[in-house]
């Protein structure tokens, strides 16, 4: 096991994934939701770039940072150095291709759901079709959130100690500005866990 593993961050959104389920979830009601106001293509295509195009931009451009939950972060200040050199990781294994192979695959589970969602129709409890599409775009938005963000933690966790190492830690006042830090700056969120100095 790799020593940067013990950070419990890493961990609680690689969890996140188990959000995925139901975020589909709230698609297929979306879909289901009265009669179809566009042409098929047209709304899925609309749900689709709602969904994947701010979370694949954020996670090419300005990466999600994982000592946030909810809504609160971590103030930068409050990173140890150990933190900050993942961070720093999270943007050497940053991946373009990967990040539009997940919205690939996501896009195609979406289709699925679409053509699956004349089963839901009894049970959806939205009233329209145009608020089922937004509803939808919603759902499909998470679905990418807590798809994404999991998949460049794994991308880091696949670093070895070394790799780690050797990176300089970000510097606290650049963490605001490469990474999106998003909820309220506080202290502490979960209790903190020593991680070697090795690193």
């Amino acid at each position: 096991m790799r020593s940067f593993w013990a950070d419990p961050y890493l961990w609680i959104h690689i969890a996140g994934i188990a959000a995925f389920p139901l975020s589909l979830l709230i698609c297929l009601l979306g879909f289901a939701a009265g009669d179809p106001i566009l042409p098929p293509w047209l709304e899925l295509g609309l749900v689709a770039g709602a969904g994947i195009a701010p979370i694949a931009w954020m996670q090419s451009q300005k990466p999600f940072c994982i000592f946030s939950l909810l809504a609160v972060a971590l103030r930068p200040e409050r990173l140890s150095e150990s933190q900050r050199k993942l961070l720093a990781m999270f943007l050497v294994r940053r991946s373009p291709v990967g990040i539009g192979l997940v919205a690939l695959v996501l896009t195609l589970i979406l289709n699925w759901v679409y053509t699956i969602a004349p089963i839901a129709e009894a049970i959806t409890p939205i009233s329209s079709h145009g608020l089922g599409l937004i509803v939808a775009a919603i759902g499909f938005f998470v679905s990418n959130l807590f798809v994404q963000v999991p998949f460049s933690v794994l991308l880091v966790m696949a670093s070895s100690d070394a790799d780690i190492a050797k990176l300089d830690p970000i510097a606290v006042d650049q963490v605001s500005k490469r990474f999106l830090v998003f909820g309220i700056p506080v202290n502490q969120i979960v209790p903190p866990i020593e991680v070697p100095k090795s690193l």
